[in-house]
This record gives C-alpha cells, structure tokens and sequence, in this order.
C-alpha cells in the first residue's frame, strides 16, 4: 500500500482524538499524538504522507509485522463463522490456540489460561501461586515492567508504579543482575550472577520464606533495558524457588514468541519456569489475547478446588483465531528463525559498529530482534545522557535525538536513556539496515550533549 496525503481527513482524526480521547501514562495536555493513516509490514504513515519504519514493533508486539494478510483473513473468516462466544465452552479456535501454545511453552506448561492482555496474565499468575502456596508475597527486581492493573503495577519496579504503590500489595522488590549499572560493584558476569543470587537469597531469608509466594522475573527484561541475564543467573532462581517452595514467574509478555530468536526466551537459557505469562506476539496484537501458561503441579491444585477467577473474553474466538493464523505463519515463514538471523548477522553487528563511532552509546545489549542501545553522557562515569525518569528540559537530550529518529524516517522506541532496536520479527535484512542507518544520523544529534 503507497502512503498518500489527505491532511484534511488526517485533521479530524486529530481533532476527535484531542476532544474525546483520554490516552494512557500521558499528562493529556502535553502530548500532540500523530494521527496515524494506515501501516503494512515493518512501516506505517501518516495523513501527510509521511512513512515510518517501525523500530517499536507498535508496543513491541507486532511480532509479524503489520497487516499480514493471512491473519487479517483467519480473522475475518472467523467473524463469519463464530464472531464471539463464551469461555465456559469448548470453542475450535479457543482450543487449537492452547494447542499450538503448549506445544511451545519450555517443559510441562501445558494448561493455557487466557486472558485480554499481559497485564491481566500476571495477575491472574500472581493469584495462582498465592493460593497454590497459601503465601502473600511476591518478589520481583527493580528494573522491570509487568503491567498497569492493581497487582501488576505494584509488582513492577519501574516509576510507573510509584503513584499506585500501597504498603498492602506484599510485594518486595530486589536488585537483578545488570553488570552495566551493577548494584554489587561486580566486574565480571560471574561476578554478578553470584552477588545477585546471594542478594536475593538475603532477601528471602529477611522477608521469612515460608511468607513468599512467587519470585516474577521478565526472563529478558523489556522496557526496563532489555538486560541479559548472565549465564547461570535464571537457574540459580530455578533452584533457589525448589529449594523454599516459591513459584517461579516467568513474565515472557514482551520477549516471547520469537522476538529473542526463540520461541520463548527461556529456551536460550534452559530454565523451565512453573508458570509463564504471555501476550503481544501471540498473534500479533491484531485482536488483544493474552494468559499464563500453567505447569501441571499448579494446574493440579485446581482440578477438585475451583479457580476464583476469569474474564468474560476469556479465549475471544477472533483473538485465538489470528493467533493460530499467527503461530502458523512463524512457523511457515521461519520467522523466529529470521529473528535470530538478523540479531546475529545484521542488528548486533551494526549497533555495536555504531557504538564504536558515537560516544553516546555507553553499551548495546540485547538478543535477535531485542536490542537496547544506553545512551550516556560520559562513557568513563556512565552517566545517563538524561536523568532517571527525566521530563521537560531535564529530557531535552533524548528529546532531540527522538526527533532526528523521526526526521529520518524512522520511529524510535525510547525510554529514559535509552533507544530499542525492536523492528518486527520478520524485518528484512534491507529494513534493519535501513534503521541502523537512520540511527546512526541521530546519534550524532545525541552526541552533541556528550560531555
């Protein structure tokens, strides 16, 4: 599809956005959102004519890209067939979904619970290893994101949590391993992964282990900086939650279903959780899905007690039907094959070339499609180009290097000090060297505030 202006259509969409819109995480009179006019694969455009390729993948979710048409056909042939129905029945699309997923899930994760959205998935994981333990707390790290509902929110550990947080959430945040910005004065990876464990270790044994519940990690943590953990570091947890009795979360909403290279991302680490929650790339965000991925001890716990909770789109027939369209396609495609492809070959190599010739890029980090560039100040003392959760002038570096990404045709994915190369899972070689380029014009923007 050719990009074509009509800024007089382009205009009341605005206008209506701005009047009745109420948009999310947003002071509503700050922000100015582009009225976007249509999209197809890894780009979209505006009413002005102008395209975009997507380095953000929508919100790191349009795994397959935008508008695949086999997709867009499993969804409207399912709207034919059965539009909608109600999850206490066993639906076609409903079930072949949990089929195609389980046969992806890492070990014996073989029980789909769905839900609308990542957010809804951790807390009804949450749920699940409370009353599968008979414990309240939950441990989760600092640097991370596990969505904007009561539960989810506290548990995250990013700013976002702050005007939510309550002292009745039980829940206790700790220090992952991030060797970067380490909070253990490591050197070295092994360092790390052993001083994170002993810290966590530590806050068990303060917190009282038989009152925890679940320890949740993003398996790659996303939005927070997509940090790698370091070899050893998810099974350590592994055996640290046998060893007490604490549910091990895996929170895969963001680094599942191929974005790693991988179908999950604990498949690169051989970890088996007791519990995965999922969502985005399931099929794509074309029609919202999510859930949680059950091993069979907690699935046990509920044959004979029943689960107090659901949703009344639990498994939404349209949504299960595009993600088996999309589960087929990846397979079909080799799309998870493509990610991890052009993550070794193309996006790693690049962005570390990249590093080498801007000193605004303290550090690249990441795996296939899932890459963090950290933007500093001074590579010495690895002070951030902005502030933690800078805003307004505090911001202005990042700022500007977001609208040079933009000027150039490209749409950035940033946080805080940070810029994520997280173009779809089916980025051609071609397109990902088409962002790098684009990248490489706005770092020089951002090393103008280099010190």
């Amino acid at each position: 599809m050719t990009p074509h202006a009509d800024p007089q259509t382009g205009a009341a969409v605005k206008a209506a956005d701005r009047a009745h819109v109420f948009h999310s995480w947003s002071a509503q009179g700050l922000i100015d959102p582009l009225a976007v006019a249509g999209a197809e694969g890894s780009y979209f455009w505006d009413y002005d004519g102008n395209g975009y390729l997507d380095f953000t993948s929508g919100l790191v979710y349009t795994n397959i890209g935008y508008q695949h048409p086999k997709v867009v056909a499993a969804i409207q042939e399912q709207a034919g067939k059965l539009a909608t129905f109600a999850p206490a029945f066993a639906v076609e699309a409903r079930s072949e979904a949990a089929r195609l997923i389980a046969e992806r899930t890492p070990g014996d994760l073989d029980k789909i619970f769905f839900t609308n959205g990542g957010a809804e998935a951790v807390e009804n994981a949450i749920r699940m290893a409370r009353l599968h333990t008979g414990r309240p707390k939950v441990l989760s790290a600092y640097r991370s994101y596990h969505g904007g509902t009561a539960t989810a929110v506290n548990i995250t550990g990013d700013p976002r949590r702050w005007a939510s947080d309550n002292g009745t959430a039980g829940v206790v945040h700790f220090w992952a391993p991030f060797l970067y910005r380490s909070p253990f004065y490591s050197s070295t990876e092994a360092e790390e992964c052993a001083r994170a464990l002993t810290h966590l270790e530590d806050t068990i044994a303060f917190e009282g282990p038989q009152t925890i519940a679940a320890i949740i990690l993003e398996t790659i943590p996303g939005t927070a900086g997509i940090m790698t953990p370091p070899p050893g570091y998810l099974a350590g947890v592994r055996e640290i939650c046998d060893r007490y009795g604490i549910v091990f979360v895996l929170d895969e909403v963001m680094a599942g279903f191929g974005r790693t290279g991988a179908w999950f991302a604990a498949d690169h680490f051989d970890v088996v959780p007791d519990l995965i929650t999922f969502a985005k790339g399931v099929n794509s965000g074309y029609v919202p899905l999510g859930g949680v991925a059950i091993s069979a001890e907690i699935a046990a716990t509920f044959d004979k007690r029943p689960y107090p909770g659901g949703l009344t789109y639990s498994g939404h027939p349209l949504a299960c039907a595009a993600a088996v369209a999309t589960i087929q396609v990846m397979a079909d495609e080799k799309v998870v094959e493509n990610a991890a492809a052009v993550g070794e070959t193309v996006l790693g190599p690049g962005l570390r070339e990249l590093a080498e010739r801007h000193p605004s890029v303290g550090e690249v980090r990441g795996l296939g499609v899932f890459w963090a560039l950290e933007l500093v100040r001074d590579r010495e003392t690895r002070e951030p180009l902005v502030p933690y959760n800078a805003s307004g002038e505090a911001n202005a570096a990042m700022a500007a290097f977001g609208a040079a990404c933009k000027k150039n045709g490209l749409w950035p994915f940033i946080n805080m000090n940070r810029t994520h190369a997280v173009p779809a899972c089916n980025v051609s070689e071609a397109e990902a060297k088409e962002g790098l380029a684009a990248l490489d014009a706005a770092l020089s923007v951002a090393d103008e505030w280099v010190a």
